[in-house]
Order: structure tokens, then sequence, then C-alpha cells
């Protein structure tokens, strides 16, 4: 996950992600705040992660953090806890590591997490298990693994990694196309990159899944195909409507809405097409320098505002917000209209994750200042007359 993202954009040196960041992360700090809304302020909750990739709130309000290198962490009451909930051996190279995090639909009776990891034997490939929360920590050999994935080969790039539950306790991953084949992966139903799949919470795959009965393997828990690398996605709260957001090659961000049995055209095509045999993305925006505010080289995070109790100004509520990881900036995408207007930028540098707090706050995660940082919003008081 970290970040071959920048590899594949001709704005940027073609040199391995973690020796390029290194030398800015021990360089600079952030300086400067968030550029964004009257009302707005962005808060640091910590900068003492390292490498962190997602993030997920509990239940219960605690985040749990991914870091790429094998660690999960936990902040609670505000505090990055010193001892991490769980510790696995992973690969880590490239864009792969601790992918993507996601707690059981019924977690007050069944305290489970799942976790997307690269995992190392009996050869390198991604899976997802199932571990058991005990307080603060994971409980010693609870791993059940539940879905494997094919073995990545050679290579270290386009791993996906986010999970979601579905409102019918389905478990949803995306997955990139690994890579390999120029794309061809994406196209081919014997296996399960460049896709969004599908499953059971037992690993097993549904029988009603769209391709089930014409694919193999792995390939049978395709609910959507035709993807590069859909980095992130998410459901609207209380509906089965998610987004995709899909990191493109040389030209083109995507956002797909994400519909069983469609295919949204990798390799075949990015960006923008009318090949009736493809669903084309609902917004897509073109590469170039970082000092734009409306160009970039990699979506990443994206999310709807909808929580429970919201703190925004109800023209957000049920907006789109995605983030670009070399930009920096944050943007608004309307779901009914797909129009676009910006909402911050100069984010703490390299924003790689977005999610909605039971606050109602947005937290996202800067890899490069090893930090998460939430935005929160206070309503301006009137200029004295």
């Amino acid at each position: 996950m970290t970040m071959g993202l920048i590899m594949k954009s001709s704005y940027y040196l073609q040199v391995p992600f973690l020796i390029f960041s290194a030398f800015w992360m021990n360089t600079y700090s952030k300086v400067e705040a968030a550029e964004l809304p009257p009302g707005f302020t962005e808060v640091k909750i910590t900068d003492e992660l390292v490498n962190p990739t997602s993030f997920r709130f509990a239940p219960d309000g605690r985040i749990f953090v991914l870091q790429q290198g094998g660690q999960v962490r936990v902040i609670k009451n505000g505090v990055l806890l010193p001892e991490p909930f769980l510790s696995l051996s992973v690969d880590s190279r490239g864009e792969h590591g601790l992918l993507g995090i996601a707690f059981d639909p019924n977690f007050n009776l069944n305290p489970y997490v799942y976790i997307y990891y690269t995992a190392l034997t009996p050869a390198i490939h991604n899976r997802v298990s199932r571990f058991t929360v005990v307080g603060d920590r994971a409980l010693e050999n609870s791993e059940k693994i539940v879905f494997e994935l094919d073995n990545t080969g050679r290579s270290i790039f386009h791993s996906g990694g986010a999970i979601h539950f579905s409102r019918d306790g389905k478990l949803f991953l995306g997955v990139g196309d690994n890579a390999l084949r120029f794309g061809a992966n994406a196209q081919d139903l014997s296996n399960p990159f460049g896709k969004i799949l599908r499953i059971n919470i037992d690993g097993s795959i549904p029988e009603d899944n769209p391709f089930f009965k014409v694919a193999k393997d792995n390939g049978r828990a395709t609910w959507a195909l035709g993807f590069r690398n859909p980095f992130t996605f998410h459901f609207q709260n209380g509906t089965d409507r998610m987004f995709a957001n899909d990191v493109g090659a040389e030209s083109w961000e995507e956002i797909n809405e994400v519909i069983a049995g469609q295919n949204y055209g990798w390799p075949l095509h990015e960006g923008t097409s009318d090949d009736p045999r493809f669903k084309a993305p609902i917004y897509t925006y073109a590469h170039g320098p970082v000092t734009s505010d409306t160009m970039g080289c990699a979506i990443t995070g994206g999310t709807f505002y909808d929580p429970v109790s919201p703190l925004y100004p109800k023209q957000y509520f049920g907006q789109y917000f995605f983030i670009d990881y070399c930009a920096g900036w944050m943007r608004i995408l309307n779901p009914e209209t797909h129009a676009v207007e910006p909402f911050g930028r100069q984010l703490a540098s390299s924003p790689v994750s977005l999610e909605v707090g039971p606050d109602g706050k947005l937290y996202y995660l800067s890899l490069w200042y090893h930090g998460l940082y939430a935005i929160s919003y206070e309503a301006p008081h009137p200029s004295p007359t």
C-alpha cells in the first residue's frame, strides 16, 4: 500500500517509495495548518505513527491504526497507547504490509477485527484474518485465517487492501491488479486481481455473486472487475451504494460507483469512456503539478460524510469527500449531480486514508508525517459591527 502509488506517475521520480519518503520524513515537519473553509480547523491527534496505511473507528470509539510494517496501534481517548494491539510478520515492500481493517458487524457479541495483510508463507500473498479483541490487545493465538488471495509472485505493487462489511454482513475487498501481465489480471476471472471481491464472513464465496458460475477459483468472489488499484472504497451509511477510488496510470484518477457484475475497463481504457462494454467512472481528474488545486497523481482516501451526529453544516451531509496523495488537497463530490468543489488544501503530506469519526469529524492519516489529523468545526462568530 505504501506507496508505489507515486511510481506510476510521470511527474515523480521512479525510485522506491520507502527510500524517497524516508528523506522527506527525516528532513521536514509539518508547520502550516491545512487551508480549510471558515470555521474548520485541523487538529493533530498524534505524529508518532510509523508508515500508517489505514485506520478505522471501533464501535466504542477507539481508533485502530495499521502500520505498514506489521503493527496495529490503538488511539484511546486521544492518546496513542504505548503497546501495539497486534504485531504480525508481514512483507512490507512496496505496497505490501498491513493494508485494511474492519470490525465485525456484531462487535458487541462477536469482538472480532478483520485485517487484510501481506503474508510471508507459504509464499508471499495477501490474506484476510480474524482476530479476537480483548481490551486493548488481540487475544494471543486468536488468528483465524478467513480468505487467502493468490500469490503475488514478483510484484510488490497494486495490492488494494481496503475491506468493509455491507449491510447484509458480507465482506468486500478491494484488490489491485498486482502490477503484472500489463493489467490483464483485471479482466481475467480466473484470479482475484483488479477486482472488488465479495465473500461471506467465514471466507466462503457466496453463490449469488455475479460471476460465481463462470469464474474460476478465487475469481468466483468477483463482485465487479476492471480496476487498476482500487485503493479505498466506502459504502454510504444505511445503503448498498459503494464508491471506489481507483488509482490511475499515466493520465487519470477515477471515482467509480461500484455495481454488481459491472466491468470498469482497466487496462482497456482509463478515465471517461463511451465504450458500451464498460461502466464509466462518475468522476475523473487529470494528472498535473502538485501545486494544482484540481489535478494530482493518486487518489487515496474517500468517504461519505453521513455520521449519526453530524458536526459540519448541513450542506456537507451526504457528500463524498476524497483526497489526493501527491497534491495534498481534499475535495467534495456531490453523489447525485457529480459536481465537485474544493474543501481543503495543504493537508499533512501524503494523505492516505480518510474516515468519519463518531464525533462527526473527518479524520485523515498522513504517511510522511506519521500522523493522524482531525478536522473540527465551530461556527464562525459574526463580525462586530
